[in-house]
């Protein structure tokens, strides 16, 4: 399967290597990032230089006109959209005793509600009751959302469990619609929000000791071979369903977090 192909948040960490190895599996790459051009545009070369199609597009998913620009940009300069990874995220480590209004909005703007929009605007082009040739959008969740989270990352896990129940729910809708809709659910990634959060790459590698069955923490390359997978024909059979690439997090949830 291929096509046309946008990946949200795909400047840096698990986006970077979706949109590398979507472009190397002959997708027509469009690279969305909200504030790193300059990584987002290395991306689009890099998939160029080996032979591929891309084009780095800036939109911020929290905000609706830009995500209406980014589909009609990517109609455009690529054509119809075939694959919608949701990848966009923030992260805001605050306890809810402690959080504002405008950060807990913020938060959810980009993790929950730039989920909604972007699917929006995917069903409206792939829906073959609408016109379209069916297609496939992949939400990037959090193993957080199966337990609420790390003290301190309570707001982050819900608005990911918001992107699980999308999932489902959306998938129910699409199902006679040729579009499918899944989710991945990474755990402790070696991603570059752990810096933006505060936390060291060795303090996750820590933590990983701890609480993964594995022991170690994930590679963006991990998450993007199940985002791949779910997107490509192998897949076909497969929505509403959402893989956990979390090095067995999930069965090792201490009371603590």
């Amino acid at each position: 399967m291929s096509g046309v192909m946008i990946v949200t948040g795909g400047s840096r960490g698990i986006g970077a290597a979706i949109a590398r190895g979507a472009g190397a599996r002959g997708w027509h790459v469009c690279v969305d990032y909200r504030r790193h051009g300059a990584e987002a545009e290395a991306v689009a070369a890099e998939i160029v230089a080996g032979g591929g199609t891309a084009v780095a597009v800036q939109a911020d998913v929290s905000v609706e006109a830009d995500v209406v620009r980014l589909f009609q940009e990517a109609d455009e300069r690529l054509g119809p959209v075939a694959a919608l990874v949701n990848n966009a995220g923030i992260d805001l480590p605050v306890a809810v005793a402690e959080v504002t209004a405008e950060q807990a909005q913020s938060l959810f703007a980009t993790n929950a509600f730039g989920p909604v929009l972007c699917a929006r605007e995917a069903v409206r082009r792939m829906s073959t009751a609408r016109g379209g040739s069916g297609g496939v959008i992949v939400n990037v969740s959090s193993i957080a959302a199966l337990y609420g989270g790390m003290p301190g990352d309570v707001i982050y896990a819900g608005s990911k469990a918001a992107v699980d129940a999308l999932t489902l729910g959306l998938a129910r809708e699409v199902a006679g619609q040729g579009v499918r809709v899944c989710g991945v659910r990474p755990g402790m990634t070696a991603t570059e929000m752990w810096g933006d959060s505060g936390m060291s790459l060795d303090e996750v590698q820590r933590r990983a000791e701890a609480f993964v069955p594995l022991g170690r923490v994930g590679t963006p390359e991990e998450i993007a071979g199940a985002v791949l997978w779910l997107c490509s024909a192998e897949a076909g059979y497969v929505t509403g369903a959402i893989i956990n690439v979390s090095g067995g997090r999930e069965i090792n949830i201490p009371p603590s977090g």
